[in-house]
């Protein structure tokens, strides 16, 4: 017969729940201290099968359902698997892909019973800990460093926190009413942030309101209708059509001429009017999408011009930061662009999010970047700003969007689409007038750049604020409070007698 397991005294217990000296980040207050969190954990766990209990309703906190702040209320017939039984209270850490700060506290919404996915780690603390303070804790930009340092996966979105980790990671706890005093000063400080964060998203979404309707005036030849009427004699997209061809021609490649009527959509297929000078046309009969990779006759160690995807801003339809790499680096494995391309995101959630930019001021004239770009290369009757501002337009994104092939997270436009994309093509001169027009209308990247700048800097103010209540560093700590270790005992004598 196996031996009962001898259970710990009060002073083994508290040894093992405090972190020791070498274990503790940073110094806090004489009366906190650095408890590991498997310590404060009385969750009795449980699970409950849904099935069971078919025309009952439950509160279910799934991880999809933490986007919309609230659970999700379903019949147990329409959940497939069992959940953890979880109460009023409890924090909910998310364990997969925790570089995304998922934390939430299970509340008191219905009568419904609350079960939550098992992809949640859930922590029932003390009577001795303030699930609020907890919460606070949890959602801190060091907690956060501390739990993606130890994931088990292969990356990205297959990443996992183990719950045997996250049980012996350490966190300050204050005495208890100090842990009330930071909550309380925390949503005091953390509402206003977040007044001002809701300000800043209505101003950003009024400019892309404004943008998308002028861009929209730009495609349907509104934006140009009194210049069109003091232009009459420009050339046409008929003639330009008619030039590209010639040209084609000229240079002689067989195969690759096309006649006008596989340029141009025919009038029943078009989407909308058009002004009687402009026509529809397919985009890949009038530009190069992807053209042929260039070589340039260059040394390996010859420093080139790099462009990742995180280096064009969405919200500035801009390259941010152009990087240099050697060519032998980049020459393989890489799409490569010449100098006034364009450059367009194919990849979700890139594309969605409007990441195109023209490449300019680079070395020597060429570069290269990520694979996830479309490069368009535009023929001598389109204007590339012209262009731009169509791929920068939402409605283009959301043409696209519906388009997209391949698996959730890693869909992508098809170059097909691209290449018989109905382009409203107008004369030549009007496409630069209405790229001037636009650029002038739409040069607020000033603005936009304050607004992004001043979210930045809200979410840098929020991360000080919680670092420094964190710290005991917010002006609410008064040594004279019973010290941490005090409940910690009573917390591990509360856990011992359960």
């Amino acid at each position: 017969m196996a031996k009962k397991k001898a259970e710990k005294s009060l002073d083994e217990l508290l040894e093992e729940a405090l972190a020791k000296e070498d274990e503790q980040p940073y110094e806090v207050p004489g009366n906190w201290a650095w408890v590991k969190i498997g310590s404060i954990n009385h969750r009795k766990s449980g699970n409950v099968d849904p099935r069971k209990f078919p025309s009952d309703k439950f509160e279910l906190y799934s991880v999809p359902s933490f986007a919309d702040s609230f659970p999700e209320i379903l019949e147990g017939r329409k959940i497939k698997s069992s959940k953890q039984a979880i109460k009023e209270g409890d924090i909910l850490l998310c364990k997969i892909n925790p570089r995304i700060n998922r934390v939430w506290m299970v509340g008191n919404n219905t009568e419904h019973r609350t079960i939550g996915s098992s992809e949640w780690i859930v922590i029932t603390p003390s009577n001795e800990i303030n699930n609020e303070y907890l919460l606070w804790v949890l959602r801190s930009n060091y907690f956060r460093n501390q739990l993606t340092s130890n994931v088990s996966g292969v990356g990205g979105s297959l990443t996992r926190a183990k719950p045997t980790n996250v049980a012996l990671y350490p966190i300050p706890i204050p005495p208890l009413p100090e842990q009330k005093r930071i909550v309380k000063k925390l949503s005091s400080m953390l509402d206003k942030l977040k007044e001002t964060r809701e300000l800043i998203l209505e101003a950003e979404e009024t400019f892309e309101e404004r943008r998308a309707a002028i861009l929209n005036k730009a495609f349907t030849g509104e934006l140009t209708k009194k210049w069109r009427e003091e232009n009459p004699d420009v050339e046409s997209a008929e003639k330009l059509i008619e030039i590209l061809i010639d040209q084609k021609k000229k240079q002689g490649k067989k195969g690759e001429i096309p006649t006008y009527e596989e340029m141009i959509i025919e009038e029943d297929a078009q989407p909308y009017n058009l002004p009687g000078n402009w026509e529809f046309v397919r985009l890949g009969k009038v530009l190069q999408i992807n053209p042929l990779k260039y070589k340039p006759e260059i040394v390996d160690d010859t420093l080139c011009s790099f462009v990742p995807m995180k280096a064009v801003s969405d919200k500035l339809g801009i390259i941010e930061n152009i990087e240099k790499k050697p060519y032998v680096k980049i020459k393989n494995g890489y799409t490569s662009f010449k100098e006034n391309d364009v450059l367009f995101a194919k990849i979700t959630p890139c594309m969605e999010n409007g990441k195109a930019a023209i490449a300019k001021n680079l070395i020597n004239g060429f570069g290269y970047g990520s694979t996830e770009f479309f490069v368009f290369r535009c023929s001598t009757i389109v204007d590339n700003n012209f262009l731009y501002y169509l791929v920068r337009a939402k409605f283009f994104r959301d043409l696209a969007k519906p388009n997209m092939t391949g698996t959730v997270g890693q869909r992508r436009v098809p170059k097909d689409y691209l290449n018989n994309f109905k382009f409203p093509l107008p004369p030549l001169a009007e496409q630069k007038e209405i790229a001037r027009i636009l650029e002038k209308l739409l040069d607020h990247e000033d603005e936009a750049k304050a607004l992004i700048d001043m979210a930045e800097e809200i979410d840098l103010l929020e991360k000080s604020i919680l670092s420094k209540a964190f710290r005991g560093e917010l002006g609410t700590n008064d040594p004279n409070d019973e010290p941490a270790i005090e409940l910690l005992k009573r917390s591990l004598k509360e856990k011992m007698n359960k």
